[in-house]
């Protein structure tokens, strides 16, 4: 079946290609905005609440993530995918129009809101769309275009900002929405689980998502409030209990939020526990490579992303072909491959990036590296947590993997800056005194990486140990047919 959208593209792919623009916006709105810090306070002011105009995204998507997992089941994910695209182009018009940075906070959590809703609704109307044995390649192009979005950020930013503006960063969305819903509409079937009560269990809708975003705000703000500081123990705790009294709920309701079943087979847990922990070491090497390249080589915005450009690009490029290669040998082994290349590309630019310039001879090469780990990796994981479920556990296996990773983003941020805080304060007061560093300065930064270089191979070690095989039965039940509604 063919519609006017790309006749000759074959429907599944077309599918695919609708929900990975949607992906690559939401993905792309989590680290976009980070270049435009000082622009954007020094339009609206704010002081200190700017940091919330970042946080605020972060911690309203990783808490909607799992109550949008169910509400795509029971309500149907194309209505899902639909609303939440509506609802990220609205937050997208309210943040470019912002007046003020409350107003701007505001709309980043509608933003999320919106992105919380699509993106577990996404991957539930691609996998039905093919075969099981060639969902592992289509999750892995639709994860690697999530991926590519986040490294693609700061550049795309920076270019942005630098031209237009930084209310662009908002405004470009809305096209990109408006046309995915348009198409979304004609192409998009809609189902649902047919089994799953027409009622959602509010009291863990309260509690799965106050916990989440608890957790996750106490984890974000660790570095501005300190590790030990009664607002940080006391939200991660709180965030904890909540969590604890969610667990509880699912296991005694009827229709759960979150089917507690799903940890009972190895390839979720395992995709779950090394998602966590990859992302974990994929956000801290990240950022530490974007302040190398801004602080100690004095890169600008533009020229560190486009310096960075080349690992996602790799990352991209590697993918598709990681998918394919993960249903024939196994997701275990190819997730392990891609973390030692991580460890040994993280591990090689730690030991031989000097203070002076030298991208060709001692970035590049390992950029190139970690490009191709990543692909391995991020394609791997998102596919052996959703490829082999039922049909009506697509929305909420997907909410529940995008979840444990971005509570792993959130943590490897706040580790990472953490312990290479004093780094950072020893290159802004050499800067400001027009002094120049060397390695001793920023010991904490290499300490900070390799410890990022250890968590993947951790990753890694996890996914082998703990990753089985999808059954015969169990195969089965992922081979069953979706009712369509339309």
């Amino acid at each position: 079946m063919t519609t006017s959208f790309g006749s000759r593209i074959p429907r599944p792919y077309q599918v695919l290609s609708l929900t990975a623009v949607a992906t690559f916006l939401v993905s792309l709105d989590v680290s976009i905005v980070v270049v435009a810090k000082r622009t954007i306070e020094a339009d609206l002011g704010g002081g200190s609440l700017i940091t919330w105009v970042f946080s605020a995204y972060a911690i309203a998507y990783a808490a909607g993530l799992l109550t949008a997992g169910r509400f795509a089941d029971v309500y149907g994910r194309k209505r899902s995918f639909l609303r939440g695209l509506f609802i990220f182009s609205v937050g997208s018009l309210l943040c470019g129009i912002s007046p003020t940075t409350w107003v701007l906070i505001l709309a980043r959590i509608i933003q999320a809101m919106g992105g919380a809703q699509l993106t577990p609704a996404s991957i539930a109307l691609v996998l039905p769309e093919f075969p099981v044995e060639k969902r592992t390649q289509a999750i892995a192009i639709w994860g690697a275009t999530g991926g590519l979005a986040a490294a693609l950020g700061p550049s795309v930013g920076g270019i942005l900002v630098d031209s237009l503006g930084w209310r662009s960063l908002f405004f470009i969305n809305i096209p990109f929405t408006v046309v995915t819903i348009l198409l979304g509409r004609k192409i998009l079937h809609e189902s649902k689980d047919p089994n799953a009560q027409r009622q959602v269990d509010y009291p863990s809708v309260v509690f799965g998502f106050t916990g989440v975003a608890l957790v996750v705000l106490g984890i974000s703000q660790s570095e501005a409030w300190g590790w030990t500081d009664t607002k940080t123990l006391g939200s991660i705790a709180l965030g904890i209990i909540l969590v604890a009294l969610f667990v509880q709920r699912c296991r005694v309701v009827t229709s759960p939020l979150l089917d507690l079943k799903l940890f009972r087979l190895p390839f979720v847990l395992a995709a779950n526990l090394s998602g966590l922990l990859f992302s974990v070491g994929f956000i801290g090497m990240w950022l530490l490579n974007t302040f190398w390249l801004q602080a100690v080589w004095g890169y600008g915005v533009a020229q560190s992303g486009l310096a960075t450009m080349p690992g996602p690009a790799m990352a991209a490029l590697v993918a598709p072909f990681a998918g394919k290669y993960a249903h024939k040998f196994g997701h275990a082994r190819i997730l392990l491959a891609g973390s030692i290349m991580l460890s040994i590309g993280t591990f090689g630019l730690t030991t031989f990036i000097p203070i002076e310039p030298s991208y060709l001879t001692h970035y590049l090469p390992w950029m190139i590296l970690t490009g191709f780990g990543v692909g391995l990796s991020i394609s791997t994981l998102s596919s052996s947590a959703t490829a082999y479920l039922k049909p009506t556990q697509f929305a909420m296996g997907s909410a529940l993997n995008t979840t444990a990773r971005q509570i792993g983003t959130a943590l490897g941020a706040a580790l990472s800056l953490a312990i290479a805080a004093p780094a950072l304060g020893r290159i802004e007061a050499a800067r400001r005194a027009g002094t120049s560093l060397d390695l001793v300065d920023v010991k904490e930064m290499h300490v900070a990486w390799i410890m990022n270089g250890f968590v993947y191979l951790v990753a890694g070690i996890t996914m082998i140990t703990i990753f089985r095989k999808p059954t015969e039965a169990q195969m089965d039940d992922a081979r069953a047919a979706v009712k369509f509604e339309d």
